[in-house]
This record gives structure tokens, C-alpha cells and sequence, in this order.
């Protein structure tokens, strides 16, 4: 027997084998319909018996294989099924020729046999008879499967007697020896009438008899047949036949233990129509026949508990037994190199048995010794087909990568260089199947997701041959999808060689046929899907931006703006260049041009423009910018973007690149908005700048200096600006900033609206930066050493005063105090433009343009002392200040109705200005520390929220209105810079109090002239002077009633006082003035007259009371006094102007 059957299984040995051929000329198609109706009819019910038949169909089988029927009876051929097609009486004789010539073929062992003749009409087809059926077409055989069954119950009979007269014991006969084929010649000559020949004779004829009651359904019987022929066989060594009964004797075990069959998921063993007719579609002659799909093979079907159904059948093997006996069997036939097809077929049943049970590594085992089974010399075909069989064997054990290696030899057999018209399809369609046992897939989106499976090495030379193969099939697109697979998912494990090779075939390729993302379908209806280059070359980020950076916005509500941030998180406008930007590099150890790359994008029309690259050779980061203008309004999805790289056109979407952590964006696209372009009279910053703002400019500026910036905006897009607001923010600063630091007038810029396209306008912007000009703790101590005091005590001259020069040991400022304060500080600023116009203005769309403005603040002056010196005049006062000069230059400090004030570089010196006192009362409505107190809560600006920050604001309204008044300002000759020095930051509490004109006004007057600021009146011995007092209330409360008396003196400049002035001046009138309740903003006024005696320089010293009070009068300059709601007011109130008094003589009158 030289032809193996490699689907054969245990269950096959209870079969009885029937032919089913053509006979005459018969169409293909119609000759397996009626072999698929035939086939269904597997397992037939014997009358008035419980046994079952089954039967095994084949539609070839060689006649040397029938040789082997004694051997194991299924092999034996005991039906024939002839199916002709006979069109006349004519041919009859012909036909019915033929039918008996293709008997007798299988004379020998047929049981019986059946024509089936369609097409043949008239007397013959008339004719009852019982071996031959007549139809008259293929379509009009109704009962074909009730012939079929009676023709099968004629064998049954036929094999029950063969049965019934082997298993007679006939002692006067003598037993026949069954011999293989290869034995007859080898038994000539021998004794007959031996004891070890008889022994030999029972034993091969107690199997035969076991094969034919497995046969006839009888299990039990067949297995104590077996057992017995063990026994015989095994004593005489009869190894060739003992195998056989060891395997019948495992194949009856096996049939017991798994009824649902060893080859299949068919229950009972009965396969489908289906499986039928896939079974007669696949045969062809010279091949075998395959009933049962193998590869279906998962499930036993039985009850996993066997140890009961074990004690039921008696002599039979338990599933352990049962390996061990076929290994014993295999053993056995191993010792005959003619049985090497036997030996094959019992390892590949022993397999299926061990599949059923899970057992894996024995299985393996088996199939390991199959494979050196030499069977001679086979045909490529046959070749082919043993090695597809060992790869689906070993698929069935969970072998994959040993079932795969085994199909891609199947494959490489196909196109052998002995065969001369290699099966290219063939040898592909293998390949394809091979795949899987390898850990590989022809979809790229499997090998996006974690580490890499397989064996990269493998696989490359696996893919490598699915690109020769496809090429000999004549289909380059084939060639090119598998290239370009290799090319996509193999880059990491290619060298810098492979990679030039592999995109050099990959050209030769294009250029003849193309790749693109089209789904390629493959005849067996396997669909190739498309590979993107996602790594040629390789994404890492992505941006989205307009081509001009400007923000779009829309005027909404707070809700509705964060629901739309939630589902755009950008917007474009329609009409305008729109960019995506792509960090990309090239992994290729060559240069790599990428051609017509743009992007993929949904939702509204999008026009791209496409960008051709050439990237170096593993660049790094290279930033790409892809450009596209959307034509109409509203949402676009960004999707991916598309290449053209080695010829094959690539879709590359965002959600399948494993380097970019988004997927596709969506954005709004706004109907059409004017587009603003911004430039400076100021250049551009050289520090980066935030990707929120258009442009930038930076500036270096001493504080409290000034510049002025000059913008221009022109509208270079195709709609009018029709509305232009300008705003700005400073950023958050450590640094304490006073006034406006950008300022600008927007008036004459609107008077150019609506801006038609290509016109422009412009904005002067000011920029002032005034920080702190107070000193630091360190800098007052070096002051303090140079011998100026810091204590604030009053000096006896307000003139300036130079600093004495510093020892040589102490220089004028030592590195780190120099450091620390000539140190550059920085403040910055965005000048937002929101802006609109056109379709998105009536939608309420509008852009925004920020532009950042820098600017690094080098010190000017430093306030390192501040004080005050009392004026001769109540209503005036001199500031003190130590102004240092921290630059390098030189320079001059000025104020108002104030001599310039010369400061080399690092020098400090004093300026006293004089300053009439303030009043306070108009600043935020605010007066001294009496007024505070009086204020109700009611009454309180409501943008306070704490008295604590009213304070505060009223302390900075009154530092910057003295600031105004002094006006301060510093120049660089040699730079011709100059600018403010303001003491905002420099004034204490405690000058403030100082410089604060009192609420209580008062004014003397003698004969109607003011006396203050030192002045003297003067009046004549004798006549009468006018003395009045008058007192206008600024404070917020009623004042009074008051009570002044006037009380004179002598200053003798000695420090004594004259009050004993009786004889020398007299009062007109009462020296004491009552004054009733003075309201807010009310005035009183007292008047009196005084009489001088004599000459002389005389003071009026005026004291006053609370008029209704017994408390004794006391000095307006230092004790307080109570009003009439019992508060007590400062004594810094009653500050009144000294009066002096200097009585002359009087002009003698002529002829006096």
C-alpha cells in the first residue's frame, strides 16, 4: 500500500468502505450532487437489529490499497456505486460494458454493487431491476437516498454471514492464512501443519473476525476477538499482525470512550450535506478524500467522567491504556519498511485520540516519529499534502507555530523546482494560511497596539516571500501591499541595508503599479486592508493654529462659552489660511521626500494645499506646517493627513498613531472676519514669546521714564473692520507699579472705521514704567555712617547739604549693595485688540491680536530719606529728601519752583522743597486721622470692602496728588533721557500728617492784613487797630461753641516773657470772642480792637475753651479742646498764625 489516507480515525475501522465512481462521460457538477446526496446516507439502521452501519464514501481509491482488505477490513472496498449518464438505447450496451469492467476492478471484495443511469427513457429504463436505477435527469431523482440504503442493507447481510461463517468454530476445517501482500512470498514452503503456524493462522483469523463484528456493529464482541488475538499473535511474534489487533483493540476502546467521534464535532459521527458536498468539491483523483473537517477537531463530546462507562464494557482499554497500545502497535509496524503507510496512519489516528484528551506534548511525540516515516518515493503532490496534513495536526494540539512551519513547507513544495508548472496561487494561498502560526497579520493596526509579537526575523523572510510569490502570480499590487506591510511594521528590526533594499523593490514596484489605501480583495474572499505610512515619516505632535495667530471668540454668556469649549477647542474662519502643524522624523538612514502631503479632514468643504518635504536622514524633530483654507462655515474634523512617500499614497488618521495622544480634533469654522496685520515703531522682542500673542516688542527703560510706541494695524483680508476695542493687562509682577504703565488714545483710530481692505490706521501708545523709589535697609545705613541723619530730626537750615566724601576703606557702594540695587527689573504687559466685522460681526463673532509688551526697568534715583521741616507759615512746609543717583551717569534732579540739583554717579545728597500743605478732604473724600473715625459704613466707596482698604487706597490717592504737585523729574544730560522721580512709595504716615493742611482754618487779620509767614503789622501810638479772627470749618462735623481770648506779650529774646502789659496797650472792647457752633464748610468770624500806649514789638497769644465747659483755658498750639458732641479734635487743628505787632509812633502834626 503506497497511497496513505491521512484522515483516516479510529472510528474509520467500524466503516465499510464504498465507491462511488463515474462511469462513461459525466459532468463534474452533476456527478457531485448526486456523490453529495449518495455520502449523506453515512449511517444506515439495520432492520429488526439495534446495531448500526456506517459507511465510509470514496469517489477514488487505488486497487493496490484494496490489497490490504485482510488485513484490516475497512481498507477493503465491499461496495460499488456506478453513476452514468446513458442519452439512448443505443449506448445501453455500452454502458452497461463499462459498469461490469469497472466491477471487476473490485471484483474481488465487492459485497455488491449499483448503477444509477440518468437520461435513458423507453423499455430498458422500464425494467425492474434490482442493481440498476434509471432516472431520467439529474433534477428528477427523487428516491436516489432509498436506494442508497436498500443497496447498503444488501451489504450488511452480505458482511453478517462472512461474519457469522469466519467466527464458527470449525475444528475439522483447517484455517486459511490471511497474508498482506508483501508475506505471500515469504510464506511458500512452509509447514503447514506446525503448532506455531496454526497458532499464527488463529491469531490473524481471531482479528480478521474482530474487524468484521466491529464492523457489523458488535463492539463488544470485536473486543474479546482482539484480546484473544493479542494472546495468539503474541506468542508465535507475529509483530506485523499483533500491531494490527493492538489497534483494533484500541480503535473498539476508542469508539466506546467517544461516541461523538474523534475527527469532528458531528454528533454521531454523521456529517452534514454541506460537509458532504465540500468534501465532493475538494477531491480530485490521485487525492484523498476528506468527509470530516479536521481542522474542526476542539471538543470530545462526551462525558468527562469515563471510570463508569469504563466498567461497562468488559476487555476494554481506559484512555491511557489506550496510547500505550498504539504506541506498542507503532512499534511494531516500525520493524516493516513495506508498512510504513500503516504505521503512518496509526500515528495520525493515535494523534486524534490524544487531541480529544488534551494531551498535547504525547500528541507531538507521534506526530514527530510520522514525520520520518519513510514512505519511499511520493510524488510532489502527495508530498504537499502530507505536509498540509502535519501542520493541521499539529493546529489541532495547539502547535501553531510548529503547524505553520509545516504549511510553509506544503508551500515551498508547490513551486519545487521538479515541478514544471509551479502552483504560484497555490504556494500563496498556503502562505497566507501560515500567518497566524506565526503571530502575524495583514493588518497594520495589529501591530500599533504594545511590544511586538513573534519572531521579527521569521516573519520579515515570510513576508519577503509573500512579495516573490505575488510577483509570479502576476499581481504587483499584491507585491506592493505586502512590501509596503513589511516596510510599515518591520522598520525597527530591518538594518540600514534592508531598509535601501527594501524601499528600492518598493519603487521598482510603483512604478509600474501604484499603491494606494484601496481594500484589495483575494479570489478566496480575504480582504488586504490598506497600510498607511504612519511611521515614514514618523509623527510625534501635532498643533492646531490659524495662519496669522489670532484667537476667535464669540460674544455669549459664561454657560454657553464653556459649553463650547467642551466641544471645540479651536476655531478657523472661513476663507482664511488654516495650519496644522506636525512634529515629524525620519527613522530612514537616507534622505526621505514625502510628496502631496495634506490634510484629511471631514465635515465642511476644505480646499488643501498640498507640501512636498525632504527630510535629512534621521532628522530628529522636525516641525511641518500643513496648510488649507475651509470655504464654508461651520464643523470640521481633523481627521489625519495623506502622503505620498516610495509611490504608495498613504491616509494616515491621528487615532491610529501611537506617538500622538489625540485623535482626530473638531473645530468651528466662523463665517468671514476682517484679518488685522500688527507692526511697531518699536522692533520685535528677541525673548520668546507665548504662543497666545501675535508679536512682541521689548524696551529698556530707566524708572520713571517714558516712550512712546506707535502701532499700526492693517486690514489684509477681505472684509471691513467695523468695531476695534483696545485693552490691556499687566502680568503678574512682585514689583509694586504706580500709574498707568500703558496708555493710550483710541479716539483718532476710530475715526477711521469702517477700515476697508488694505487700509490701515494707527494707536500711539505710552509706556511708563514708575516702580518704588524708596531706598533699601542697607543703602540707609551707609548714609547714616556718612554721617546724615536718618532719625528725621529737624535740621536748622533747609538748604541742600553734599555728603561728606567716604573714606577710601568704605567705597561709595559695596558689590552687593551695588548689585542689589542697580539690578534690572522687568514688567510685562499684553495689549489685547478685539476686533470685527463682516458675516462673523453679525453673528457676534469677533478675533483678538495681543501684543506682549517687555520691559526691562534699570533704577534711576533712589528716595533714601524722607522728612519735614515747619514753615514760618502755618499753611506751608518743607519736604526734605535724600535723593541717590544709582546710574552710572550724571545727573540733575529738578522739582517745581526748585533750583536743579547736580548728582554724580553713585552720589547722595539732600533737596529741601517747600510746599503749601494739602488738603486732603477732596481725596476719596478723606481727611486726617480725625475724619476717618467719622466715617459711617454707609458712606464708604462700595468698591472697598474693608475700611483697611479704603485706608489704603486714601494713603495712595494723597501720595499721588503730592506727587503731581511736587513734580519731580530727573535727566541724563550725556543719554538725553529724563523722566519722574516719584515719592508715591517713599511717604509715611507720619509726613503725610505733616503735610496736611488742618481742617480748622484760621485767619487773623490786623487792620484787614493777614499776618502769617513772619509778617509784622504795623500801627501808630494811639490809634485804634482791628483785630479779627476768623475760622472756616473743612471738616466733616460741627465745630463749637468756642470761646478765644486774645492775651498779649513782650518776647524780650531772652527767653522771658512780658505779660504785665496793663499800661501799655488796652483793649476796645472785650479781649474775650465767643464763637456759636460752626457747620461743615461754614465760617465764623470775631472781631476787636486793640489801643497802643507805646512803642514797641508786642505778640498776641490766642488761647480758647469749650464755651459751655468750666475748664481752664489753655494754649491753642498744645492742648486740644472738646465740641459740643464731647469729641476731642487734635491740637493740630488750632494751629493759628502768630501775631506781631509793632507799634510805631505816631507823625507829629504840623503846628502842633
Amino acid at each position: 500500500m503506497s497511497v496513505p489516507d491521512y484522515m483516516q480515525c479510529a472510528e474509520d475501522h467500524q466503516t465499510v468502505l464504498v465507491v462511488v465512481q463515474p462511469v462513461g462521460i459525466v459532468p463534474e457538477e452533476q456527478f457531485f450532487r448526486i456523490y453529495k446526496r449518495i455520502a449523506s446516507v453515512n449511517q444506515v439502521s439495520v432492520r429488526d437489529s439495534q446495531r448500526q452501519l456506517y459507511i465510509r464514501y470514496r469517489h477514488h481509491y487505488p486497487p493496490d490499497n484494496n490489497e490490504w482488505g485482510d488485513f484490516q477490513t475497512h481498507r477493503k472496498v465491499v461496495g460499488l456505486v456506478a453513476v452514468t449518464s446513458c442519452a439512448s438505447a443505443k449506448e445501453w450496451p455500452q454502458t452497461s460494458d463499462r459498469f461490469h469492467g469497472q466491477k471487476e476492478v473490485y471484483g474481488a471484495t465487492l459485497y455488491d454493487s449499483r448503477l444509477l443511469v440518468f437520461g435513458l427513457a423507453g423499455e430498458i429504463a422500464e425494467q425492474q431491476r434490482t442493481d440498476v436505477a434509471f432516472y431520467s435527469s439529474y433534477d428528477d431523482c427523487p428516491d436516489v437516498e432509498r436506494r442508497v440504503e436498500d443497496f447498503v442493507e444488501s451489504i450488511f447481510i452480505v458482511l453478517e454471514s462472512k461474519r457469522l461463517d469466519r467466527a464458527t468454530d470449525k475444528s475439522g476445517d483447517k484455517i486459511p492464512l490471511l497474508c498482506v501482500p508483501f508475506e505471500k512470498k515469504d510464506f511458500v514452503g512452509l509447514d503447514t501443519d506446525s503448532r506455531h503456524y496454526k497458532k499464527r493462522c488463529q491469531g490473524r483469523m481471531r482479528k480478521h473476525v474482530g474487524d468484521l463484528c466491529l464492523q457489523a456493529g458488535m463492539l463488544q464482541d470485536a473486543l474479546v476477538h482482539y484480546h484473544m488475538a493479542v494472546e495468539l499473535l503474541r506468542s508465535v511474534n507475529d509483530f506485523l499482525w499483533l500491531g494490527a489487533a493492538l489497534e483494533g483493540l484500541c480503535s473498539a476502546s476508542v469508539i466506546f470512550h467517544y461516541p461523538g467521534g474523534t475527527a469532528g464535532k458531528s454528533a454521531a459521527r454523521k456529517p452534514s450535506l454541506s460537509q458532504a458536498a465540500d468534501a465532493g468539491k475538494r477531491h480530485r483523483p490521485g487525492a484523498q478524500e476528506v468527509l470530516i473537517d479536521p481542522g474542526a477537531l476542539t471538543t470530545n463530546g462526551i462525558n468527562a467522567d469515563t471510570s463508569t462507562e469504563i466498567g461497562r464494557a468488559k476487555n476494554c482499554l481506559s484512555a491511557e491504556d489506550i496510547i500505550e497500545k498504539y504506541k506498542e502497535a507503532i512499534s511494531y509496524y516500525g520493524k516493516y519498511k513495506l508498512a510504513g503507510v500503516i504505521e503512518l496512519e496509526a500515528c495520525v489516528k493515535a494523534v486524534r485520540v490524544l487531541a480529544i484528551q488534551k494531551r498535547a506534548m504525547e500528541a507531538s511525540e507521534f506526530l514527530q516519529n510520522a514525520v520520518y516515516i519513510n514512505l519511499g518515493q511520493l510524488s510532489e503532490e502527495e508530498k504537499i499534502q502530507r505536509y498540509s496534513v502535519l501542520s493541521e495536526l499539529y493546529e489541532i494540539i495547539g502547535f501553531h507555530r510548529k503547524s505553520a512551519f509545516f504549511k510553509r513547507v506544503a508551500a515551498m513544495q508547490c513551486v519545487a523546482p521538479t515541478i514544471p508548472e509551479p502552483g504560484w496561487r497555490a504556494c500563496y494561498k498556503l502562505l497566507l494560511e501560515t500567518l497566524p502560526g506565526y503571530s502575524l497579520s495583514l493588518d497594520p493596526k495589529d501591530f500599533s497596539k504594545g511590544t511586538h509579537r513573534g519572531w521579527a526575523a521569521v516573519q520579515m523572510r515570510l513576508l519577503h516571500e509573500l512579495v516573490y510569490a505575488s510577483r509570479r502570480m502576476g499581481n504587483p499590487g499584491l507585491s506592493v501591499r505586502h512590501l509596503s506591510f513589511l516596510l510599515q511594521t518591520m522598520l525597527d528590526f530591518l538594518s540600514d541595508q534592508e531598509k535601501k533594499e527594501v524601499t528600492q523593490s518598493l519603487e521598482n514596484y510603483t512604478s509600474k503599479c501604484p499603491g494606494g489605501m484601496e481594500v484589495i480583495t483575494l479570489p478566496d474572499g480575504l480582504k488586504l486592508p490598506a497600510v498607511p505610512f504612519t511611521k515614514l515619516p514618523i509623527v510625534s505632535e501635532t498643533h492646531l493654529g490659524l495662519h496669522f495667530c489670532q484667537s476667535v471668540l464669540k460674544d455669549v454668556t459664561p454657560l454657553e462659552r464653556s459649553l463650547m469649549a467642551s466641544l471645540f477647542n479651536f476655531q478657523w474662519v472661513r476663507g482664511d489660511v488654516c495650519e496644522v502643524q506636525l512634529m515629524v522624523y525620519n527613522p530612514m538612514p537616507f534622505e526621505l521626500r514625502v510628496e502631496n502631503m495634506g490634510l484629511l479632514t471631514s465635515g465642511v468643504e476644505f480646499e488643501s494645499l498640498p507640501a512636498a518635504l525632504s527630510l535629512p536622514a534621521e532628522s530628529g524633530l522636525y516641525p511641518v506646517t500643513l496648510v488649507g483654507v475651509p470655504r464654508t462655515a461651520g464643523n470640521i474634523t481633523i481627521n489625519g493627513y495623506h502622503t505620498s512617500v516610495f509611490g504608495v499614497s498613504s491616509d494616515c488618521l491621528l487615532e491610529g498613531l501611537p506617538t500622538v495622544k489625540t485623535g482626530g480634533c473638531m473645530v468651528e469654522v466662523v463665517p468671514s472676519l476682517p484679518r488685522l496685520q500688527l507692526s511697531t515703531s518699536l522692533p520685535r522682542s528677541a525673548h520668546p514669546t507665548s504662543e497666545e500673542l501675535s508679536s512682541s516688542v521689548s524696551l529698556q527703560l530707566f524708572n520713571g521714564e517714558s516712550q512712546q510706541l506707535t502701532i499700526t494695524l492693517e486690514n489684509i483680508g477681505t472684509e471691513n473692520l467695523e468695531t476695534l476695542e483696545l485693552t490691556s493687562k499687566t502680568l503678574t509682577t512682585k514689583e509694586k507699579l504706580f500709574g498707568e504703565f500703558v496708555s493710550w488714545d483710541l479716539q483718532e483710530a476710530l475715526s477711521h472705521l469702517p477700515l476697508k481692505p488694505g487700509q490701515s490706521l494707527t494707536i500711539p501708545v505710552t509706556v511708563k514704567v514708575k516702580l518704588d523709589f524708596s531706598g533699601q535697609e542697607n543703602l540707609l545705613q551707609d548714609l547714616n555712617d556718612d554721617g546724615i541723619s536718618v532719625t528725621g530730626l529737624p535740621i536748622s537750615s533747609p538748604l541742600r547739604q553734599v555728603l561728606k566724601p567716604r573714606a577710601e576703606s568704605k567705597p561709595v557702594s559695596s558689590e552687593a549693595g551695588k548689585a542689589e540695587h542697580n539690578h534690572l527689573k522687568t514688567l510685562e504687559a499684553v495689549l489685547n485688540f478685539k476686533y470685527s466685522g463682516g458675516a462673523g460681526h453679525v453673528e457676534g463673532y469677533y478675533r483678538e491680536l495681543c501684543l506682549g509688551v517687555r520691559v526691562d526697568v534699570e533704577p534711576s534715583v533712589f528716595f533714601t530719606r524722607v522728612s519735614t521741616l515747619s514753615a514760618t507759615s502755618t499753611r506751608q512746609c518743607h519736604l526734605l529728601l535724600d535723593v541717590f543717583n544709582s546710574t552710572e551717569h550724571e545727573l540733575t534732579v529738578s522739582s517745581k519752583n526748585n533750583q536743579d540739583l547736580l548728582l554724580h554717579a553713585s552720589e547722595c545728597q539732600r533737596m529741601a522743597i517747600q510746599v503749601d500743605k494739602f488738603a486732603f478732604e477732596s481725596v476719596l473724600g478723606g481727611g486726617g486721622a480725625g475724619d476717618v473715625a467719622e466715617l459711617e459704613p454707609a458712606q464708604e466707596p462700595e468698591r472697598f470692602t474693608s475700611p483697611k482698604q479704603l485706608e489704603e487706597q486714601r494713603l495712595l490717592a494723597q501720595a499721588a496728588l503730592i506727587n503731581t504737585t511736587l513734580n519731580i523729574r530727573w535727566n541724563i544730560p550725556s543719554l538725553q533721557r529724563e523722566g519722574e522721580a516719584s515719592v508715591e512709595g517713599v511717604l509715611n504716615q507720619q509726613v503725610l500728617d505733616h503735610l496736611q493742611l488742618a481742617p480748622l482754618q484760621w485767619d487773623v487779620l490786623v487792620s484787614g492784613k493777614p499776618c502769617d509767614c513772619d509778617a509784622v503789622a504795623e500801627c501808630r501810638v494811639g490809634e485804634a487797630v482791628a483785630l479779627e479772627v476768623r475760622l472756616t470749618n473743612h471738616s466733616r462735623a460741627a465745630v463749637g461753641p468756642l470761646a478765644l481770648s486774645v492775651v498779649p506779650f513782650q518776647d524780650y529774646q531772652n527767653g522771658t516773657h512780658n505779660y504785665d502789659l496793663s499800661d501799655t496797650l488796652t483793649f476796645i472792647g472785650s479781649n474775650t470772642f465767643h464763637i456759636n457752633t460752626v457747620e461743615p464748610s461754614q465760617s465764623a468770624v470775631c472781631q476787636g480792637a486793640l489801643l497802643f500806649l507805646y512803642t514797641g514789638d508786642f505778640y498776641l497769644n490766642i488761647k480758647f475753651q469749650d464755651d459751655r465747659s468750666s475748664s481752664t483755658t489753655s494754649s491753642a498750639t498744645t492742648t486740644t479742646a472738646s465740641s459740643s458732641a464731647g469729641r476731642e479734635l487734635p491740637a493740630a487743628w488750632f494751629c493759628l498764625p502768630s501775631v506781631h505787632v509793632r507799634a510805631l509812633e505816631s507823625p507829629i502834626e504840623n503846628g502842633a
